[in-house]
């Protein structure tokens, strides 16, 4: 997949409950994500972010919150993204974290 440079910032977190995804840079670049624990209930203070070394993988446990890959310095990069054909459509759920109390 193709990302337009999407700046650090995000105000919407995402988890998938039926299976794992695995992300990786296709050329090598450096990139950045946040993660939260599995649970029915996201924790925001579980959020945490992560720099991910362009010649890594990572792979997302089941339920696991995310929101990424983001970048900044770059027009695009390529990414990896191993995920069932239709996790967005049938296993997808985000909540925007502005519209959060």
């Amino acid at each position: 997949m193709r990302l337009l440079r999407p700046g650090l910032k995000f105000s919407q977190i995402t988890r998938h409950t039926r299976c794992t995804q695995c992300l990786g840079s296709l050329h090598g670049k450096e990139w950045f994500i946040a993660v939260a624990p599995p649970a029915d209930e996201l924790q925001v203070d579980g959020i945490q972010a992560f720099r991910v070394a362009g010649d890594c993988f990572i792979k997302l446990e089941l339920g696991t919150w995310h929101a990424g890959p983001y970048f900044d310095g770059e027009e695009f990069i390529d990414c990896y993204n191993l995920e069932l054909a239709d996790t967005n459509i049938t296993d997808h759920e985000t909540i925007d974290l502005l519209q959060m109390g």
